[in-house]
């Protein structure tokens, strides 16, 4: 299967009547999507602002908002979230919001619908400049928001790629998907992959297995899926017809493939990268300790304690070092052996202990904060050591300690993601440090040994 570049998805080579996503009894076609696109691009034509933030549950919409804004030359914005606050606190990082739905926000928004119709004449959109980008912001190690600068040549180039692998695989089918597009695994998979090949997409985000299930069993699926939808699977539930399921953003356990592959007759297809990266691997698991493969162009060095990888989908020249520490065997193929730095992915979800520590020392009454990731049960979630000021220790006693931490959770609700917001908390005299003033993390662990 040839890919079409995101210039030209909606060129004359596909009819107007071709189907490009669905949501519900509706489908939109490629005509229909043509003349969304001309209406929001002629709407930021029209607008001073250069840059516009996409915060977007309906996929069918973020696809508008994206041609939309690259074809009026302007430059999108995913910051990965939609939450009203934090989307204020980085309001310096774009001009404008456009979403499907208000937000509460104030300043310059458009909220981008569907009129259900093609354009009924010929519809030409301005061509795209052939230096157009797409800014995703992800949390460094710094916990900071860091810009990612993904030229639009580097995302048709990652499709190309996964389609040379998967396209004999992905011929005739629809794609669904429980990852959002506001993250790269997301936006490739999801949007990049199935616009290039001409594949019909789910507008609708994936949440439950009972919304896998229910598809309409008339079609052949492919499901781009988190490691964390496959642990929570139903087998109980009857599949719908999966012909592939890809999953990354994290580790997925060998008990979870097997099961995923007895429930669905498919073993997941799992894929190695980053956000700064793009895909670097990938890897069909037969048993469990199946060493990953570097896509076509990728290749690494190693760089005293750490990895550097170059790669046609990196544009930089010296390439990028690496968070995750590797080992290669004797033919290339590759282990992942931890991470580095002070980020951790949880549920798939990557999480700056830096940030976590600093919406900690924001909240009334701590005045130091350590943040780890606490395993239980075969459950990771975040725990942090905190400090508190005298008058905070003095109310801290019995219940009263309790309805401090729950407090102290719900006040973190607007700035952090859900599996980010400690789930393990311990009030502690001082934070502990070697004769270096530096904290030892395996001591801080020791806090969290007692489960009581």
């Amino acid at each position: 299967m040839m890919t079409l570049p995101l210039a030209q998805w909606l060129s004359a080579q596909r009819p107007d009547d071709a189907p490009v996503a669905w949501l519900g009894d509706h489908t939109w076609t490629v005509g229909q999507m043509r003349h969304d696109v001309a209406q929001l691009t002629r709407q930021l034509q029209a607008h001073p602002g250069e840059r516009w933030a996409l915060c977007f549950e309906d996929s069918y919409l973020f696809i508008v908002a994206l041609l939309g804004t690259l074809h009026a030359g302007k430059t999108p914005v995913i910051p990965g979230h939609s939450r009203l606050s934090l989307l204020d606190e980085q309001r310096a990082l774009f001009h404008g919001v456009l979403s499907d739905r208000t937000l509460g926000w104030h300043g310059p928004l458009f909220v981008v619908a569907s009129a259900k119709r093609d354009g009924g004449e010929a519809t030409v959109l301005p061509a795209l400049a052939p230096d157009s980008v797409v800014e995703i912001f992800t949390s460094g190690s710094t916990g900071t928001p860091r810009r990612v600068i993904k030229p639009v040549a580097s995302l048709d180039n990652e499709a190309a790629l996964l389609a040379e692998r998967f396209a004999e695989r992905l011929t005739g089918c629809r794609i669904v998907a429980s990852v959002v597009p506001q993250h790269l695994y997301g936006l490739t998979f999801r949007i990049f992959l199935p616009m290039s090949l001409g594949l019909p997409l789910h507008a609708a985000m994936t949440w439950y297995a009972e919304q896998l299930v229910a598809l309409p069993h008339t079609h052949r699926y492919a499901f781009i899926s988190s490691p964390a939808f496959l642990k929570r699977l139903d087998h109980d539930l009857t599949p719908p017809p999966i012909a592939l399921i890809m999953s990354a953003g994290g580790m997925l356990p060998w008990r979870d493939v097997e099961q995923a592959r007895a429930w669905a007759g498919v073993t997941p297809d799992e894929i190695y990268g980053s956000t700064e990266t793009g895909i670097l691997g990938w890897r069909y698991r037969a048993e469990d300790d199946t060493p990953w493969q570097p896509f076509a162009g990728v290749r690494f060095a190693q760089e005293h304690d750490a990895w550097r990888v170059f790669s046609p989908l990196i544009p930089e020249p010296a390439g990028l070092v690496l968070d995750d520490n590797l080992a290669f065997d004797a033919s290339g193929l590759f282990r992942l052996q931890g991470r580095r730095g002070r980020v951790v992915k949880i549920e798939e979800k990557r999480i700056s202990l830096y940030d976590v520590e600093q919406r900690l020392l924001a909240l009334d009454g701590i005045v130091e904060a350590a943040a780890l990731p606490v395993t239980r049960n075969g459950r990771q979630g975040i725990g942090v050591l905190v400090v508190v000021d005298d008058a905070t220790r003095a109310r801290m006693t019995g219940v009263t300690g309790k309805q401090q931490e729950l407090a102290w959770r719900k006040a973190l609700i607007p700035w952090l993601e859900p599996v980010a917001i400690p789930r393990y908390w311990r009030v502690i005299e001082a934070i502990p440090v070697n004769t270096m003033n530096k904290r030892v993390y395996a001591q801080l662990q020791e806090f969290f040994h007692d489960p009581a």
